[in-house]
């Protein structure tokens, strides 16, 4: 039986972006949480093989640190015609300083390379895990199916947003505001985003309201 969440939580990132998102998710279930950053602790190295092992690395090192339960997400873009890639690589792919213009612009020159041509098929996979003090942790996953666009659309910029447009819609993530993109529905149907449906499940598991 998953243990229950209670008290203050630690959102393991330095990820501004990735922040807010996790914020805004955590509101909907009336949790607030403190990041890493904000406590001082310091980032591990992402060693892991898969999104969930790294996600359940930071969530570890985080709750350790801070002596709290620590939630941490690791995300990324997988593309059909890429063999997956960037995967577990998304944000290096932006470089060392997270320019993400960059990784779109690798992902749409790999893309040609590949001798690809549309429909893009791509996916957004979201790893959550929750570790607590005790040692115990709890993985989630979200996906969300789509397809890559270019050029980029849309000004709200975060990521690879502005090229994934999800399946059966006529926006980008980056035509879209944080509250569209992560809404998620009062009749418990799946939010529209990958880091959305991680939360729901996150959620049915661990908080009194799901």
């Amino acid at each position: 039986m998953a243990q229950r969440l209670e008290g203050r939580l630690v959102l393991a990132t330095h990820n501004l972006g990735k922040l807010a998102e996790m914020r805004e998710l955590l509101s909907y279930f009336g949790v607030e949480g403190v990041s890493s950053g904000e406590l001082g602790l310091p980032e591990p190295e992402e060693t892991g093989d898969s999104f969930a092992a790294n996600a359940e690395l930071k969530a570890r090192a985080a709750s350790t640190g801070a002596n709290l339960p620590a939630l941490a997400d690791d995300s990324g873009l997988c593309v059909e015609a890429l063999s997956g890639a960037p995967g577990i690589y998304s944000a290096r792919w932006a470089g060392p300083t997270r320019d993400f213009a960059i990784a779109r612009s690798k992902v749409q020159q790999a893309l040609e390379e590949a001798g690809a041509s549309p429909p893009f098929k791509a996916h957004f996979i979201c790893c959550l895990s929750l570790a607590f003090p005790d040692g115990e942790t709890q993985g989630f996953e979200g996906r969300v199916d789509g397809e890559l666009v270019f050029p980029p659309r849309g000004s709200l910029v975060f990521g690879y947003d502005p090229i994934f447009l999800p399946e059966n819609l006529t926006k980008t993530f980056g035509e879209m505001t944080l509250e569209e993109k992560h809404a998620i529905p009062s009749d418990g149907s799946l939010g529209l985003s990958h880091r959305a449906r991680a939360f729901q499940a996150f959620a049915r598991a661990c908080l009194d309201k799901s």
